[in-house]
């Protein structure tokens, strides 16, 4: 087992990881934060938003995109394409569809409810606008992260 082999199965894990709770905040979290009162949801999306910034969380979000990076640039450099297209597209669709739309779509999102109060007008109109838009885009995470497994796997079972 090569080091490029070993990189790709710590990014199919980490996809796999991510995509999981990526999903459990889709069509779980989300949903049940979405019946409570705006002051209650709020609060705790609020809460769940400074919790998941621990190091293990971290550590598989931001290590599954070094990992896809340093895929991303071995494939190319060894480029062969029965065993590096989908290695290469895995690490382009979750860094892309995973990194940099929670940096670009889910990130502000969350900074703008962090400076809310959860029991403010302004609060309550922002938690609606939220609710959908960053669940959105939660979706396109989901399914890209998803995506990013099958492309790491599917090589591997079609040899």
């Amino acid at each position: 087992m090569t080091i490029y082999d070993i990189l790709t199965l710590i990014s199919a894990i980490g996809c796999a990881l991510v995509a999981g709770l990526f999903f459990a905040f889709s069509v779980c979290v989300m949903r049940a934060l979405g019946t409570l009162p705006s002051l209650h949801g709020i609060a705790a999306m609020q809460a769940i938003n400074v919790v998941i910034l621990n190091p293990v969380f971290l550590g598989v979000f931001v290590g599954t995109a070094a990992a896809c990076a340093v895929v991303f640039g071995m494939s190319i450099v060894w480029w062969d394409t029965a065993t590096t297209a989908g290695p290469l597209i895995g690490s382009l669709l979750y860094l892309i569809g995973s990194i940099v739309v929670t940096g670009r779509c889910n990130v502000p999102r969350n900074n703008a409810l962090a400076r809310v109060a959860p029991d403010s007008a302004d609060g309550a109109r922002l938690w609606m606008d939220y609710l959908g838009t960053w669940t959105f885009w939660n979706h396109v995470r989901t399914i890209a992260s998803l995506l990013a497994l099958v492309a790491f796997v599917l090589p591997r079972w079609l040899t």
